[in-house]
């Protein structure tokens, strides 16, 4: 399983997979943290710029990339089911997709459609930030630990 171009599309996504685990973690274990010690007013500006500054291609190209990535080896994987490596790959790609990429899509995105529609320094952008560190961040350690887990069961795909 160590050879061509399988085995490299394997190392892309334990690189993928790994570099977004590491974002995720960072927001997980100070970035929210830092944020939800600043009043909310600040909180809210501070997560408004970010959410503004992640949609900017180097992240996109790694988050939306991995994302591709994750499809193309699961669905090779899964037509040319390879003797060794292949269940790892297609719980590593699951891992991904539906660990990362859907509650991206599902929980994280949604939750920050109405910080952006608040004025920060109004009553209900103070009231929600509480319940909007809360929320996004519970998603986002499970987006964390599922993106780690795919670049680890990828990891075991070129070992294996």
């Amino acid at each position: 399983m160590g050879d061509g171009a399988y085995a490299v599309l394997t190392a892309l996504g334990v690189l993928g997979t790994g570099l977004v685990a590491g974002v995720l973690c960072a927001f997980s274990t100070f970035v929210m943290r830092g944020l939800a010690a600043l009043p909310p007013a600040r909180g809210t500006a501070a997560m408004q710029a970010v959410n503004v500054a992640a949609l900017r291609p180097p992240f996109m190209a790694v988050f939306l990339g991995t994302t591709v990535l994750s499809a193309v080896l699961t669905t090779v994987t899964l037509v040319t089911w390879p003797d060794e490596g292949a269940v790892a790959s297609v719980v590593g790609g699951a891992l991904f997709l539906c660990g990362s990429f859907g509650p991206t899509v599902a929980a994280n995105i949604p939750r920050n459609e109405r910080p952006a529609r608040l004025d920060a320094g109004g009553a209900e952008a103070a009231a929600y930030w509480p319940e909007y560190v809360w929320g996004w961040t519970r998603w986002n350690h499970v987006r964390a630990v599922a993106s780690a887990g795919s670049s680890l069961t990828y990891l075991l795909v070129l070992t294996g």
